[in-house]
């Protein structure tokens, strides 16, 4: 399947806002991308047991190109703990590859539900406020990559980069709060490499999925929603400045509700 013109705007439409929501809010992108990536591509004959899968597999790769220059931007400032890294990515690695292969075996309503769950929980975190700082010692090298595997395999689940389970876990352990954010921007590359890699392997033999697919990555459709999200997400951090962001976070957790409603529905069908 090959992209059509109306395919390309609406991607590039989504991309946009994607990455405008991420560079303003810090999270959230994925959130968007999964849910309405899958409906254009099911619309255009994606098989539905294959196309959430599909949609976060290619959320993931985009992460690799978009969180670099995060990473970037934050290593500039100082705001990255590259020990933490270190003891956080081995974990990472392993629990991304593992939660690719658990996710490409799972039918697509399991699926579904398992990711509109996870929308519903972080709709009800950021209403709550989640993220504030704590006064908690970190635990030993072996409790933080133990963590960290914990974070690549929900993040490879769902498609994300990481920060929404990073960002808490550093914060509540006396991590100054840009610091955390500057360290999970560095995380969410090796969640997004692997995660990638794992829904490569897994998708490598699948039968049903169109031309154009790398494992169950939409290669057409990565490269539209990286260009868009790319050059939206300094636009959002620059609005990040400006804007009330408590007022957006809430609003935009509105949002999640309907999105967990529409893939709790759509399990239940």
């Amino acid at each position: 399947m090959m992209l059509d013109v109306a395919l390309v705007a609406e991607l590039l439409l989504l991309g946009g806002i994607g990455g405008f929501l991420a560079g303003m809010l810090g999270v959230g992108g994925g959130m968007i991308l999964v849910p309405f990536t899958a409906l254009l591509l099911e619309a255009r004959g994606f098989p539905a047991s294959q196309v959430l899968q599909v949609a976060i597999a290619t959320s993931l790769a985009m992460i690799c190109f978009t969180s670099i220059s995060s990473l970037r931007a934050h290593h500039q400032r100082g705001a990255v703990r590259w020990p933490l890294v270190v003891a956080l990515s081995p974990g990472i690695v392993v629990g991304s590859i593992l939660g690719a292969q658990v996710a490409s075996r799972l039918p697509g309503a399991l699926l579904s539900l398992v990711f509109g769950g996870f929308i519903l929980v972080m709709a009800t975190n950021m209403l709550r406020g989640g993220g504030r700082e704590g006064t908690r010692e970190l635990p030993g090298r072996w409790a933080v990559g133990a963590f960290g595997g914990v974070i690549g395999f929900v993040a490879s689940m769902v498609g994300a980069g990481g920060a929404f389970l990073t960002v808490p876990f550093l914060s509540a352990h006396r991590v100054p709060m840009h610091h955390a954010v500057g360290t999970s921007a560095a995380v969410g590359l090796p969640v997004a490499l692997a995660g990638t890699l794992g829904y490569v392997q897994a998708g490598w033999s699948a039968s049903g999925l169109p031309p154009g697919t790398l494992g169950y990555i939409y290669l057409p459709a990565l490269a539209v929603l990286s260009v868009a999200s790319v050059l939206a997400a300094p636009w959002g951090a620059r609005a990040a400045h400006r804007l009330d962001t408590r007022q957006l976070k809430r609003a935009f957790a509105v949002l999640l509700y309907g999105i967990a409603a529409f893939m709790l529905v759509r399990a239940l069908r």
